[in-house]
């Protein structure tokens, strides 16, 4: 499909060409910082809309351009590439062919979309008042993929940056587009409580890291009851408690590990603080000492507002149902690319039957087209935004 054919590509063909590249994205996932050759036939898939890859460094994902005027203003739209390590249990006919590795997080549905959209870019290349950057990124699901694209300078120069995931639970044609927070900040924990073992029929000879650990765990409901107001928000999980080895020995060690979700900074901070008080506090009322080992996650996705609203207008020029979603307390690394530029994150319908991360996770092919247009789109009204001089004066 040369430069030439791509101006003759019709909406029905150019459906079928995502649809082929999302099952050929499906067939062959490849986890975090792995993406050779996912990396590979993305841009072997762009070269062939006359689409090249920029020059910036990264092992894996890139960078590509459409636009280049050089008065315009740059705006980026970020897909994420990798996979998860989970054995897939659709029974689909193309189904993953890498055992022990799923697309069960729909990053083969982004970065098809997103293919989708350069592609109808670049047939008005001509006519865009700017330049679209196209961010195919890696790392998404261990939360390090931004980090490295931030480093290799592709946020240089952006004005705006938009980026999604898919939705089982909308409908296709369905778009979830809500300023302020979307999704959490998602941080985990790590808590080793330290005791003094002895044996199990003479506890009063030893300090039981144990019982200090379930005391924890039940004081540590009190952080979110008690310090995040009502209409704040915030969510604390202890998920894994390991101790002992034996059942007639008190163990010298508890560890309790968790993760921690908050949709504003300020939340996040007051929680974390109050959260090493209660750890040491209880800890120290038992006759143990813990240490707390924080497991950083990405901040809040906090969308700009003025984007949110550009987009919402994009999607009903386009016949699309916008709605305002839900928050979901998932954690996504697109929001380390708003603390640089505003940005936009949504949720796109897809009409699946099981949740993100499930091994039977599917979605509806029809959401692909329907995402590639509404990008290009609101890429172009984008542009066309950041291009008028009112919108210039606000820096």
């Amino acid at each position: 499909m040369g430069s030439n054919t791509l101006e003759l590509l019709s909406l029905q063909s150019l459906e079928q060409k995502l649809i082929e590249i999302r099952r050929q994205l499906h067939r062959n996932p490849e986890l975090s910082h792995e993406e050779f050759e996912t990396t590979a036939s993305i841009e072997a898939w762009l070269a062939e809309a006359g689409i090249h890859k920029a020059g910036y460094a990264l092992r894996t994902g890139l960078i590509a351009e459409v636009g280049g005027s050089q008065e315009g203003p740059v705006i980026a739209i970020r897909a994420d590439i990798d996979a998860l390590p989970i054995q897939e249990e659709t029974g689909l006919p193309y189904a993953s062919q890498n055992p022990g590795k799923m697309h069960a997080c729909g990053h083969d549905f982004h970065t098809a979309s997103i293919i989708g959209a350069a592609y109808l870019l670049k047939q008005k290349e001509k006519e865009l008042k700017g330049t679209v950057r196209f961010i195919f990124q890696p790392a998404e699901e261990k939360a390090s993929g931004a980090e490295l694209i931030l480093n290799s300078g592709a946020l240089e120069g952006v004005r705006a940056i938009f980026g999604m995931h898919n939705k089982p639970d909308l409908a296709v044609g369905t778009v979830g587009i809500k300023a302020g927070p979307l999704m959490a900040a998602a941080d985990g924990f790590v808590v080793e409580v330290e005791g003094l073992g002895t044996h199990a029929a003479v506890p009063e000879a030893g300090i039981d890291p144990i019982v200090a650990a379930a005391h924890i765990v039940t004081a540590l409901q009190s952080v979110v009851s008690r310090n995040v107001g009502s209409q704040e928000s915030a969510v604390i999980s202890v998920t894994k408690i390991h101790s002992g080895t034996a059942w007639n020995i008190i163990p010298d060690k508890a560890i309790l590990d968790g993760t921690i979700r908050t949709f504003d900074e300020g939340v996040r901070i007051r929680v974390l603080e109050r959260f090493r008080q209660v750890v040491e506090g209880v800890a120290a009322a038992y006759g143990t000492k813990a240490q707390v080992r924080w497991i950083q996650g990405p901040p809040p996705v906090h969308n700009d507002a003025e984007l949110a609203e550009l987009a919402q207008q994009t999607a009903h020029q386009l016949g699309l149902n916008a709605i305002t979603p839900v928050p979901s307390p998932a954690g996504e690394d697109f929001a380390f690319y708003q603390r640089k530029v505003p940005g936009l994150f949504v949720f796109m319908g897809t009409a699946g039957s099981q949740e993100w991360h499930h091994p039977a996770f599917d979605l509806d092919e029809q959401a692909l087209l329907v995402s590639a247009q509404f990008f290009a789109s609101l890429a172009e009204q984008a542009l066309n935004h950041l291009h008028l001089p009112q919108a210039s004066s606000k820096e």
